[in-house]
């Protein structure tokens, strides 16, 4: 991995991280379904533009494909992490997110991609006491509603790491640009009747317009273009390794933004989260700078 695709990596996290405070605003007052409807609308119409302007073609001969990432990739999680943004803290959905990291390495060892060693195991007992702790000892007390949104983040982390193994194999044969517009059109049909279902109780406010574009334009097009290059040129594993910073960005956008306390399962859990993914993947911070940072531009 270059010095470039690092760096790209790294604004991902940061741009990702701010996605769970905006989530978080504006979940209650759209609702799970509604927010992911129109946030996968203006991203459909976002990279449709863009693919207009560039001239490229959708790959209808890949659609069965894309209709199976499009739900995996877009639809599914982005209705589950908004389901868990209405019921916990931006923080805590960002640290759930995390495990999408173990997810994505023990997938893609089935992929046949990876391995499994005792080290990666031993991160997978701590990711989940790690979320243990985030539940039972967080600011929050561990309600069937805390209970239900830790679950659908987890399951939004799952659909995460899955992902990425699936959207690597795809971007050796279909243009980035192309798997984008057409997993977010594809993943538009799949949201269309709930989202349609639930508007009449959605509170269209100004917030609420600006989150869901900020979301749909910048989050999710612009920024899963440009993951999904990134992929062509790096390994699965190492595509996620920055994506330990988007916790640390999404606690601290949510405590500066919204003023969300920060406790003891937050600090004990999101570290054992945290050490759990660097064991899945093996990634040691220092070795993986010098080694990629040393490659160049």
């Amino acid at each position: 991995m270059t010095t470039r695709h690092f760096l790209q990596l790294l604004a991902l996290s940061a741009l990702w991280g701010a996605t769970f405070p905006m989530m978080r605003i504006a979940a209650p007052l759209l609702g799970p379904s509604v927010l992911a409807l129109g946030r996968i609308t203006v991203a459909t119409v976002t990279l449709a533009i863009i693919m207009r302007a560039v001239g490229q073609r959708w790959p209808r001969q890949h659609w069965r494909e894309l209709v199976l990432l499009s739900l995996v990739v877009v639809a599914g999680p982005f209705f589950l992490f908004s389901l868990a943004s209405v019921m916990l803290p931006a923080g805590y959905v960002a640290l759930l997110n995390s495990t999408g990291v173990v997810f994505g390495t023990l997938i893609s060892a089935w992929f046949k991609e990876d391995t499994l060693t005792v080290g990666k195991i031993l991160g997978c007992v701590c990711g989940a006491i790690g979320v243990g702790l985030i539940v039972q000892l967080g600011p929050v007390q561990a309600t069937p509603a805390v209970m239900l949104g830790t679950a659908s983040a987890i399951l939004g982390a799952l659909c995460f790491g899955l992902s990425v193994p699936l959207m690597k194999r795809a971007s050796r044969r279909i243009d980035p640009l192309a798997i984008a517009g057409s997993v977010h059109a594809f993943a538009l049909i799949w949201m269309l009747p709930a989202g349609l279902w639930n508007v009449s109780q959605a509170q269209f406010t100004t917030a609420a317009m600006l989150v869901v574009a900020a979301l749909g334009v910048f989050t999710s097009s612009l920024a899963f273009w440009l993951q999904l290059r990134i992929l062509q040129h790096v390994s699965p594993v190492a595509s996620m390794a920055p994506m330990f910073f988007v916790p640390m960005f999404g606690v601290a956008w949510g405590h500066l933004v919204l003023g969300e306390k920060l406790g003891t399962g937050i600090y004990l859990g999101g570290a054992l989260v945290l050490v759990a993914a660097a064991l899945v993947t093996g990634f040691n911070p220092r070795r993986y700078l010098m080694r990629h940072l040393g490659n160049g531009p």
